[in-house]
């Protein structure tokens, strides 16, 4: 269950990345947004090792 809502919480960073840098955003924030995203990918596949 949790990783699927860490799946659609990285879908959305992802989104709001490009967004954000199709707006010519700070360069931080777009970065920022991509590191978080990669994080709750990885959150959500450690959380699919330890319930299997």
């Amino acid at each position: 269950m949790w990783s699927i809502v860490l799946m659609g919480l990285a879908g959305l960073l992802i989104g709001g990345a490009v967004s954000f840098r199709s707006q010519g955003m700070s360069k931080i924030i777009v970065i920022s947004f991509w590191v978080l995203a990669g994080m709750a990918l990885l959150g959500a596949y450690l959380l699919t090792l330890n319930l299997s």
